[in-house]
């Protein structure tokens, strides 16, 4: 394993070590645990793709280029 230090806000550190003394864990079992579980969560999402555009419910056809800057537009129509 690698030294890594990290800065934490007192109310997450608080938390945290309040859950490593309950499950009987160490403060870097804990924050390696939550960094696995984050990353794991991103790699489905990456491999499988935006869960909203792959959702032809949701959306159908090409995705706009300028959708960030008009999507009231493209969710509400013209007239919002």
């Amino acid at each position: 394993m690698n030294r890594t230090t990290i800065m934490l806000p007192p109310s997450l550190k608080s938390r945290a070590l309040s859950l490593a003394r309950r499950q009987g864990m160490s403060l870097g079992a804990v924050i390696r645990e939550a960094l696995e579980a984050r990353l794991q969560g991103s790699l489905r999402v990456a491999e499988e793709g935006d869960p909203f555009w792959g959702d032809d419910l949701v959306f159908e056809g090409r995705i706009p280029r300028d959708i960030g800057g008009n999507h009231d537009r493209y969710l509400y129509g013209e007239d919002s």
